[in-house]
């Protein structure tokens, strides 16, 4: 995904990771957890931060012994073995349709709310935006490093800025009642935050572009975890402190400087916005489509999508499928009239079954008496709770298990029927003669 990074320093290891978990979330999911949990969501935001520090430095514990490019995949591998490895596979793979569908959305939001036009403006932005993507992944083209981190540079400093801009304007009023709907809807907006914390595995994959792994990746992690926990805690306070009753906003952000500084930087909230989205959405999509092509070349996706898994060839295939797939679910939320919320938490659902399985790899894989070993033992902890409070969610990754595991038993037969160009092999031709 995009220009290859070698000699990763601490530094830009922990910007790596701040712009891996940042993104759509920050912008938008604070007031979604609002509406669900009221001003109790802060505590939701509290257990996931509590959650996500083990879990990211899991990861890092994994990709500084095992620095391989598959990730989560290769843990799940060596730890559980090929049927593992495919399940993590298809989880991930189909968790970015409606994942990227969201933060199209979500970017579809702060334009409107910026220039108007409602409904029709968000989705507009939004087929704008993914018909975007998709052109500049068909091409070939993947946004560079630096880009990606300039991007999420300014989305630091967006949410500073808007939080600290508004913070005179907070009203302990607005915390009351603490929990309007009762405490048990902790646990559903703790689910739909997953979506802000998701991108704790994505760096594992550049484990091996550090210096020096084992030292170098669990520092960067430590570093991120804090500003990442600042930042969200920081600007999910001021949503509820700030706006109160107007918590609901879709553009929780360009709300927040509205009210400080007036609403012509709503227009300047809506293209950060964008581009930040824009980021976030061709780093998916190009990941995503290698990672489609790969599982096709290793017989646990359809044979006909294995083109481009070589590495600088394009997954044209693996693209067009997933692309198709987005449109698919933006046409059924128009016509359903189904809101983002729903999307947020079908993709956190497969996030958090790709979580469980590479916690469970972790406490596998990690040396026992390990303080590595018992934090991933807490981190599948967290990871468990968070999958019970996923609930009804749980279903869509569950049956993408089983769609995966049946295929894979379907292509292992098939293949076993077939020589390596794809004919019948001799065996199969006696056989059938």
């Amino acid at each position: 995904m995009g220009e290859k990074i070698t000699g990763l320093t601490v530094a830009q290891g922990t910007a790596m990771y701040v712009g891996a978990v940042l993104g759509t979330g920050v912008i938008a999911v604070p007031a979604l957890a609002a509406q669900v949990a009221g001003p109790a969501s802060l505590i939701a935001w509290l257990c996931l931060v509590m959650v996500s520090a083990p879990l990211a430095a899991t990861f890092a514990a994994l990709g500084a012994r095992h620095p391989d490019a598959g990730g989560v995949s290769t843990y799940a591998r060596l730890a559980f073995g090929e049927r593992a490895a495919t399940v993590v596979g298809w989880c991930f793979f189909f968790a970015v349709p409606p994942g990227t569908t969201a933060s199209a959305l979500f970017a579809g939001s702060y334009v409107a709310d910026a220039v108007g036009g409602g409904r029709v403006a968000q989705v507009g932005t939004a087929v704008v935006l993914m018909t975007l993507v998709a052109s500049t992944n068909w091409a070939g083209l993947r946004a560079s490093g630096r880009m990606q981190l300039a991007l999420a540079g300014m989305l630091v400093l967006l949410v500073l800025g808007a939080v600290a801009l508004s913070a005179p304007m907070m009203n302990p009023a607005n915390l009351e009642p603490f929990a309007p709907n009762g405490w048990t809807a902790i646990g559903p907006a703790a689910a739909l935050l997953v979506w802000s914390f998701a991108g704790w595995e994505a760096i594992t994959h550049l484990a091996q572009e550090f210096g020096k792994p084992q030292r170098d990746l669990p520092r960067a992690v430590g570093f991120a975890v804090l500003i990442v926990a600042g930042l969200y805690l920081s600007v999910a306070f001021a949503t509820v402190a700030v706006l109160g009753a107007d918590a609901d906003s879709e553009a929780p952000l360009g709300e927040l400087l509205a009210r400080a500084l007036g609403g012509d930087l709503k227009v300047f909230a809506a293209v950060v916005a964008v581009l930040l989205t824009v980021g976030s959405m061709n780093a998916y999509y190009a990941g995503s489509a290698k990672l489609g092509a790969a599982l096709s070349r290793d017989g646990a996706f359809p044979r006909r999508l294995s083109g481009g898994s070589v590495a600088g060839e394009v997954p044209r295939r693996s693209l067009a499928l997933l692309v198709g797939l987005s449109f698919v679910i933006l046409v059924v939320v128009v016509v359903t009239g189904a809101g983002i919320k729903l999307l947020v938490l079908l993709t956190t659902g497969q996030f958090v079954a790709v979580y469980v399985i590479g916690a469970a790899a972790a406490v596998r894989l990690l040396p026992r008496r390990s303080k590595a070993r018992y934090t991933a033992v807490l981190a599948l902890a967290g990871v468990l709770l968070l999958l019970v409070v996923s609930g009804v969610y749980m279903l869509l990754p569950a049956l993408v298990a089983v769609l995966a595991l049946l295929f894979l038993r379907w292509n292992r037969r098939r293949r076993g029927s077939l020589d390596p160009d794809g004919n019948l092999s001799a065996v199969e031709l006696r056989r059938r003669t």
